[in-house]
């Protein structure tokens, strides 16, 4: 049997990736390591509470001392790294804290596993899980490599790049078999309602402004969680060491479209007169340092490891909305306290 610690897997892509991991897999044992911050949430991975293969163990990834003696105690064979903070506008009001995390955090998990499989690397893994903001922006044509040259814009994506630096360094300072891989905006269910899809299907529902910065010329190239998830496996168990991989959903939507896109699908599901949500659209001041497109080649992993996308993105984005209706009461649950605070906070006199 296989132990795999997975960090952050409370989160979004880190709860997908956990249940994917225990259902696909009960050979492993799963344990799935969060510190339960703000997006961090025990209800998404209700389904799997009574699994066999499957603990939770809460712990911050900023404590050394934590990390150093859960990896004393346990024997991981591998680490699939996905605890992060992740959220723009926070790191522009917090940079620390994304340091602390994303910096920090990382090479505390790092130097644990140097310290403890340091008698057998090539039977242990690495995983460290990033994000395509660490190549900056793209003018109107060209997409992210592999090759691309690092130019982080933000706060958190500048702790990104330095987190990514680190882990190479690792492999090839000390031959821990590590790989990464960098992927494009996320969607689906159980994301934290700051992001944009999540917080506009939840004020439209409410009917509340929808906030869209700048014009929303704004370009992201969207990918399914749970393509993610599958491309995350497949990575895990195929690649070899030191390689990087661009996950990406060849899917690329300006901001204004999408926004519009799903008030149709919002109007019609909620049985409105066409056009009603799109009332809702709210332009806001655009976010400092916003980077005007992102767009990721995926071409080396569907060629070395035959992952491909599996859902268009107008039936990925009907399914995501389907949850959040029927997930009302998970809905409700993260959006209030903290949250309302942040929110309030955030988007005051926009």
């Amino acid at each position: 049997m296989k132990k795999i610690l997975i960090t952050g897997g409370a989160g979004f892509i880190g709860s997908h990736v956990v249940r994917r991991m225990v259902n696909n897999y009960p050979q492993y044992e799963i344990v799935n390591l969060d510190a339960l911050t703000y997006a961090g949430n025990l209800a998404n991975l209700a389904d799997l509470e009574d699994k066999s293969n499957y603990r939770f163990v809460k712990m911050d990834i900023t404590n050394a001392v934590d990390i150093n003696q859960l990896f004393k105690t346990e024997d991981f064979d591998a680490v699939i790294h996905l605890a992060a903070e992740s959220h723009v506008d926070r790191s522009i009001t917090n940079p620390l804290a994304f340091v602390m995390t994303n910096v920090i955090g990382t090479v505390n998990l790092l130097n644990a596993a140097r310290e403890y499989w340091k008698d057998n690397y090539v039977a242990k893994r690495f995983y460290h899980v990033s994000t395509d903001e660490v190549y900056g922006a793209l003018g109107e044509t060209g997409m992210f490599t592999e090759s691309t040259a690092y130019d982080p814009h933000s706060p958190y994506s500048a702790s990104k790049a330095s987190s990514d630096h680190f882990v190479r360094a690792y492999h090839d300072t000390y031959g821990l078999d590590v790989v990464i891989s960098n992927c494009s905006n996320n969607y689906g269910s159980h994301h934290f309602p700051e992001k944009l899809i999540p917080l506009a299907i939840n004020n439209i529902k409410n009917n509340r402004a929808v906030p869209v910065y700048g014009k929303g010329e704004n370009v992201r190239d969207w990918l399914w969680v749970e393509d993610h998830a599958r491309a995350i496996d497949v990575i895990f168990h195929q690649a070899k060491s030191g390689e990087t991989y661009n996950i990406g959903g060849h899917n690329e939507w300006k901001n204004i479209d999408l926004i519009h896109l799903l008030c149709r699908i919002m109007d019609r599901k909620l049985g409105r007169e066409a056009g009603e949500s799109a009332k809702l659209i709210t332009f806001v001041t655009d976010r400092a340092g916003h980077d005007l497109r992102y767009a990721i080649d995926s071409t080396k992993l569907q060629k070395e490891l035959g992952w491909v996308p599996s859902l268009q993105f107008e039936e990925g984005l009907e399914k995501t909305v389907d949850w959040y209706l029927d997930n009302e009461e998970w809905l409700n649950n993260v959006t209030s306290g903290h949250y309302q605070a942040y929110y309030a906070n955030q988007y005051k006199g926009r």
